[in-house]
C-alpha cells in the first residue's frame, strides 16, 4: 500500500480538510453552548451517531431484505429487517417501510401510490400549522395535484371538525391529510377518519412532529383510524434524518415497496437504516416513555410561563412538544424575536400563525419546541427559567433596550448549558 493510499484511510478531517474540520468543531461547540428550541430538532444518542459514521455508509443497495439488486448486502439486511420489525412493534402496525430519505419523500411515495396528477388533496392550511409537502403551491405536491386546505377556528385556533367535514364534502378529495409542522394541539384522528370515509377519501396522517409522543404513549395514535401514516425519525422520535411509512392495509404492502423504490427514490442509505434501527430500539425502552412524558410536561410549563408573562400563545396552550407564539401585540415579528433570542444563545425560528400573511418577513409568529432541551435532561424548573428569559428578551426587544438584557440572558443560558452538557460537554 502506498503512503498516499494509507493516508486516504487514516487521515483525520483536520488533516484532510481544515475548513470543514473547523466548521464541524464550531457546530459541536454551538450545540453545547446554545439551547435548541427549534421544534423540528432533537439530539441523537451516541449510538446513533456511531452508526451514521460507520463503514456501512460504503454499501450501495437497492430493493428490500432478501431481494436486493446488488450483492454483499447480508448485514444491511439484518439492519433493515430490525428497523422494520421495531417500527411495527413500536407503532402497532402490520407494515413499515424504513427506506424513505425524509418525511417529505415518504409523503411523496404515498402520493405516488394513491394519486394521479390532478387528483384533489385536502390538508391543513400552511399558516394554520400545515406542511409544505401536503400541497403548498411551490412544492411538487401543490404543482402536480389539486390542493385544497382547511383552516382552524379563528376564535380558539384549533381545528373545527364540522368545518373540515363541510369542506371535504364540497371538495371531495381523493386524499385527506392530518398533521403538520406547527399545530400544537392533539388531532381527533377518529373524527378525521370518519370524514375521510364519508367522502370516499384515503386518510393519511403525517405524524412527523409527534411520532415520539405517540411511541411514548403520551399522545393518541393515528391507528386504527388512518389508512396510512408517515413520519420522520428525527424530531420527537430522537433519531437520524429520514422517514417512515406505516400501514395496516395489506393490499398496499407490496405496492408501497415499489412506490418507494423505484417509485420516488433509488438506492437506500445503509448507515441511516442502522441509525433508524437503533433509535426505534431506544424508543421501545421504558426510559423513552419517561422522556416523552417529560417533553409534554416541559412544553406545558413553557407555555404557561410565557402566558403568565403576557406573551400570547396560539390556541392558548399546547398538547404536544411545541409552543407557538403570537408576537403581534408586542409590536414584533417572528424574525426580530428569533434574532434577539439567538443573541442570547437560544435557537428558535419564525413561523406563520393562523391568518398570517404569505411573506415570511411579515410573519408575527415564532415556534418553540422542547424536545432537544428535554433530551439534555432539562425539566420543569429549567423551562420556567427559560420561559422567563424568553419573555425578558421579547419585552426588551419591543422596548428597544435589548443589549443589557441579552448579556444577562447569556449568563443564565450558559449556566443551563453547563448544567446539562451534550456528549459530555
Amino acid at each position: 500500500m502506498t503512503d498516499q493510499t494509507q493516508a486516504f484511510f487514516t487521515a483525520a478531517v483536520h488533516e484532510r480538510d481544515p475548513l470543514i474540520a473547523q466548521a464541524l468543531n464550531n457546530e459541536r461547540k454551538r450545540q453545547q453552548n446554545q439551547i435548541e428550541l427549534i421544534a423540528s430538532e432533537n439530539i441523537v444518542s451516541r449510538a446513533v451517531l456511531d452508526a451514521l459514521g460507520h463503514e456501512m455508509t460504503n454499501k450501495t443497495l437497492e430493493g428490500y431484505p432478501g431481494n436486493r439488486f446488488h450483492g454483499g448486502g447480508e448485514f444491511v439486511d439484518v439492519v433493515e429487517q430490525a428497523a422494520i420489525d421495531r417500527a411495527k412493534e413500536l407503532f402497532h402496525c402490520g407494515y413499515a417501510n424504513v427506506q424513505p430519505h425524509s418525511g417529505s419523500q415518504a409523503n411523496l411515495a404515498v402520493f405516488f401510490l394513491l394519486l394521479k396528477p390532478g387528483d384533489k388533496v385536502l390538508s391543513l392550511d400552511l399558516a394554520a400549522g400545515g406542511h409544505l409537502s401536503h400541497g403548498m403551491k411551490g412544492n411538487l405536491s401543490g404543482r402536480w395535484f389539486e390542493a385544497h386546505s382547511y383552516k382552524v377556528n379563528p376564535q380558539n385556533e384549533v381545528i373545527d371538525y364540522d368545518d373540515v367535514e363541510r369542506t371535504a364534502e364540497e371538495v371531495r378529495p381523493k386524499l385527506l391529510i392530518a398533521g403538520g409542522s406547527a399545530y400544537p394541539r392533539e388531532i381527533d384522528f377518529e373524527r378525521m377518519g370518519r370524514i375521510a370515509k364519508k367522502v370516499g377519501a384515503w386518510f393519511l396522517v403525517d405524524m412527523a412532529h409527534i411520532a415520539g409522543l405517540v411511541a411514548g404513549g403520551v399522545h393518541p395514535s393515528p391507528f386504527p383510524h388512518a389508512d396510512i401514516v408517515t413520519c420522520t425519525t428525527t424530531k420527537t422520535l430522537r433519531g437520524p434524518r429520514g422517514g417512515l411509512i406505516l400501514t395496516n392495509n395489506e393490499d398496499w404492502f407490496k405496492k408501497l415497496q415499489s412506490a418507494v423504490f423505484p417509485g420516488v427514490q433509488g438506492s437506500l442509505h445503509s448507515q441511516v437504516l442502522a441509525a433508524k434501527a437503533i433509535c426505534l430500539g431506544e424508543a421501545l425502552r421504558d426510559d423513552f416513555k419517561v422522556y416523552a412524558a417529560q417533553v409534554k410536561a416541559n412544553a406545558k410549563v413553557l407555555a404557561a410561563t410565557l402566558i403568565e408573562r403576557g406573551v400570547r400563545i396560539v390556541s392558548g396552550g399546547t398538547d404536544t412538544h411545541l409552543v407557538l407564539l403570537d408576537l403581534s401585540s408586542k409590536g414584533l415579528n417572528g424574525k426580530q424575536a428569533e434574532v434577539v433570542l439567538a443573541r442570547a444563545n437560544i435557537t428558535s425560528n419564525k413561523n406563520p400563525i393562523p391568518n398570517d400573511g404569505p411573506r415570511p418577513a411579515d410573519w408575527v409568529g415564532m415556534r418553540l419546541g422542547v424536545a432537544a432541551a428535554t433530551t439534555r435532561g432539562m425539566k420543569e424548573d429549567a423551562f420556567v427559567k427559560l420561559g422567563n428569559i424568553i419573555a425578558d428578551l421579547i419585552e426588551a426587544e419591543a422596548s428597544g433596550k435589548a443589549d443589557a438584557v441579552v448579556e444577562a440572558a447569556k449568563v443564565e443560558v450558559a449556566r443551563l448549558t453547563a448544567a446539562f452538557p451534550v456528549y459530555g460537554g
